[in-house]
């Protein structure tokens, strides 16, 4: 009898261990369980690119959806030989994206080491299998000022601290944000709304404000700042190359390269060339307003580039109806676009942005 009852359990101590090993392999073999290790799947700059900018940002994106508290500053190093360089660290949700905004200009000429390590990891806590290093060389100096730095508002094509509102339809290409203003500032658009972000068909791109889901606030916050550095940088720089040129009516001119400085409202009645070479620069302080005629056109020649052009004014940028404009506009208050009229650049408002049927590109970099 004692033997019978020893049997029995012997027997059920083996089925009870057979049945925890065998929901020990179930959780193993369960596709619920993400087991994946997250990767890099492309950065920019590309790995051995050469002439980039000295004021880009430099941007990896992943595999799979990665955790916003390990994308930070330990965990994306960019270095010059053995030399950090500060700047900010962002997570953009819906791109899988994180972003090192360089805090000053890099080195003309200069090879950069870009680094994401471990330290980064998905949702479920699944590090990268290995760190990402790749390199890149920024391009030669041109003519004229050093470009104007924009850290991670260059993240956006429209930025703006109170109201972004559109006349349908609208094409934009690249992002768009508003900050400390709420979502709910943001009008014409037909949102739909996710967490953290939101979109629009009239976007290529997404919608962020300061009232959606993490991380968006806290990086919402650090572009508005950027914003503003950006325009205190332009704003700032001195000995200009031209003053007061054409009184402030400037139709018809070729710009060169260089820093140009008015201290009244400028007037484009009549089309103007901007001219020069691709790593050439051109700033523009306007003290007053920026009021661009109905059907006029600015003009890129010479291989110029609309992220080398800089428009910085205390006032307000009006650019009239079914013209065309080149160029970053950095404005202390308002931009108004009147209808049907286009960009190749970026809208960065202290205040509001107004649209109406208006094509907005981001430039090329």
């Amino acid at each position: 009898m004692k033997k019978n009852k020893n049997t029995k359990m012997y027997l059920l101590f083996i089925a009870i261990l057979a049945a925890s090993l065998l929901a020990g392999c179930e959780n193993i073999t369960d596709p619920s369980v993400d087991a994946t290790l997250p990767t890099v799947s492309s950065t920019y700059p590309v790995d051995s690119a050469t002439g980039r900018a000295i004021n880009t940002n430099i941007t990896a994106s992943f595999s799979e959806a990665m955790d916003p508290a390990t994308m930070v500053a330990a965990n994306f190093t960019l270095t010059d030989g053995v030399t950090s360089v500060i700047g900010n660290v962002t997570y953009d949700i819906p791109n899988e994206l994180v972003t090192f905004a360089p805090a000053e200009n890099l080195v003309a000429e200069t090879t950069y080491t870009a680094t994401v390590t471990t330290g980064g990891t998905d949702l479920t806590g699944n590090s990268l299998a290995a760190d990402k290093v790749w390199t890149f060389t920024t391009e030669a100096s041109g003519i004229g000022p050093a470009p104007v730095k924009l850290g991670t508002s260059g993240n956006f094509v429209i930025l703006a601290k109170t109201a972004i509102s559109t006349v349908p339809s609208s094409i934009i290409t690249g992002d768009i944000g508003i900050s400390p203003a709420a979502q709910s500032y943001i009008t014409g658009f037909s949102q739909t709304d996710a967490t953290g972000y939101s979109t629009s068909p009239q976007i290529t791109g997404f919608i962020y404000a300061s009232d959606m889901a993490p991380p968006t606030p806290s990086n919402m916050t650090t572009a508005i700042a950027d914003m503003e550095l950006a325009y205190t940088d332009a704003a700032g720089r001195i000995t200009p190359d031209f003053t007061d040129l054409g009184t402030g009516a400037i139709g018809g001119l070729t710009l060169e390269p260089g820093l140009y400085t008015w201290g009244s409202t400028v007037t484009i009645p009549s089309g103007i060339t901007i001219s020069g070479n691709a790593n050439d620069v051109w700033i523009f302080q306007i003290t007053g307003d920026l009021n661009v005629s109905a059907a006029v056109n600015v003009i890129l020649n010479g291989g110029a580039k609309a992220r080398n052009i800089f428009w910085q004014l205390s006032g307000e940028a009006t650019i009239g109806a079914n013209s065309h404009f080149e160029g970053v506009v950095l404005s202390q208050t308002a931009i108004t676009l009147g209808t049907g009229a286009s960009i190749n650049g970026r809208l960065l408002a202290q205040s509001q942005v107004a649209l109406d049927q208006n094509t907005v590109t981001k430039p090329v970099l």
